[in-house]
């Protein structure tokens, strides 16, 4: 009888019995593994190469577009930056410079359609607000422009650029509050200006200038003020000084700024106002300082220049009807000129008094009737609006 051990196969036996064809699939596997991964990563580069060049293609154009578009040649930009998004269609940046050519070309519907397109996309981008703000009061369209001069104001810039970016996206809102007429808009707006103004003398004469324009004329000295001490010599602000403290009734401040302004021959205007600056000082009974004597030697004159101003007057005012017209002034002042001398006004401080509001109201009536005054006579008026009310 056979011992049951003796039967079982051996195990040299076993791997011998394998199939032969097992061991030929392993490396042929393997090098099926090595093709695909050669293939995929051939098709990976391959397609990179494509991208690349794609990309390369685009950004040629784009630079082409930009070129063109610095130059204002803006009918060849839009080409230029059409043909880049052929390269590459979503590209922003192509887009928003696709706009600002479309603008430049007076395109202003297809410009647009892309700016609402990436106003959606990034709705803080301060250049597209920008854009749209401007379409927008192109078009009279006040709440949206101001919409989008606000999100411009607010939104993001490059980090090097925030600062003059927004600010000047603010200057162009008030320049365009001001355009429409909308001064009270356009002063908070130049209030929020100021706030944040720099060092630069420049900065500071457009706020007074501004300021000027919404005849806020305390805040305008003051702007013109700030630069005079970092530039005493500065015409411009000089000349905004002047004409600020002019309006201000700072008569004596304001000759000093339009002296130092009118030494430019160039600038006619201070000169010009310099000469009622000084006229408004000289003919002025209640300037400070003043003797007796001198005072009513200048309310003779004073008096004597406001006659003069109803004669002119009295024919272009026959047909105006006025409850104070220029004859029943000119009863008056034919009443009250036997008393006008020198001696009795030094004797009658009321006499000056009664005399100089018969000139001021002669000034102020004629101005209504006879159109605005001119030289000595637009300095009495001056000095009449002076002393109002004191």
């Amino acid at each position: 009888m056979d011992h049951p051990l003796t039967n079982r196969p051996t195990l040299n036996h076993s791997l011998s019995d394998d199939p032969p064809d097992r061991a030929r699939e392993t490396p042929r596997l393997a090098l099926l593994l090595l093709l695909a991964i050669a293939l995929f990563v051939a098709v990976a580069g391959i397609t990179r190469a494509y991208q690349a060049q794609q990309e390369s293609l685009g950004n040629r154009w784009f630079m082409r577009g930009v070129s063109d578009l610095n130059a204002q040649r803006f009918n060849s930009a839009v080409s230029e930056f059409r043909a880049a998004l052929l390269y590459s269609r979503d590209n922003y940046a192509y887009q928003a410079n696709l706009a600002r050519a479309l603008i430049g070309d007076n395109r202003t519907s297809e410009a647009y359609a892309y700016l609402i397109n990436l106003w959606e996309r990034q709705p803080e981008d301060g250049l597209v607000n920008l854009e749209l703000a401007r379409i927008a009061a192109q078009k009279s369209d006040s709440q949206p422009a101001l919409r989008y001069y606000h999100n411009a104001i607010y939104a993001s810039w490059p980090g090097d650029e925030e600062r003059a970016q927004r600010r000047a996206a603010r200057v162009e809102l008030i320049e365009y509050l001001l355009r429409i007429n909308a001064k009270a808009q356009a002063e908070s707006e130049l209030i929020a200006l100021e706030a944040n103004l720099g060092d630069e003398p420049s900065e500071q004469i457009q706020a007074g200038d501004f300021f000027v324009r919404t005849q806020d004329y305390e805040r305008a000295l003051a702007a013109y003020r700030a630069c005079l001490k970092a530039d005493r010599r500065n015409p411009a602000a000089l000349a905004g000084g002047g004409l600020a403290a002019f309006e201000l009734g700072r008569y004596p401040m304001a000759q000093r700024y339009l002296q130092a302004a009118a030494a430019n021959p160039q600038d006619t205007k201070s000169a010009d106002l310099l000469k009622t600056t000084e006229m408004a000082l000289q003919m002025d009974p209640f300037q400070r300082g003043i003797s007796v004597l001198a005072r009513s030697r200048i309310v003779v004159r004073d008096f004597a220049l406001a006659g003069d101003r109803l004669k002119s007057c009295a024919p272009k005012s026959r047909s105006a009807q006025r409850l104070t017209t220029p004859a029943n002034l000119q009863d008056s002042w034919t009443k009250l000129k036997p008393r006008i001398s020198e001696e009795r006004l030094q004797r009658d401080p009321d006499l000056v008094e009664a005399a100089m509001e018969l000139v001021f109201n002669i000034e102020r009536q004629t101005s209504v009737t006879c159109g605005s005054p001119q030289g000595a006579d637009l300095a009495l008026l001056l000095i009449g609006k002076l002393h109002e009310g004191a």
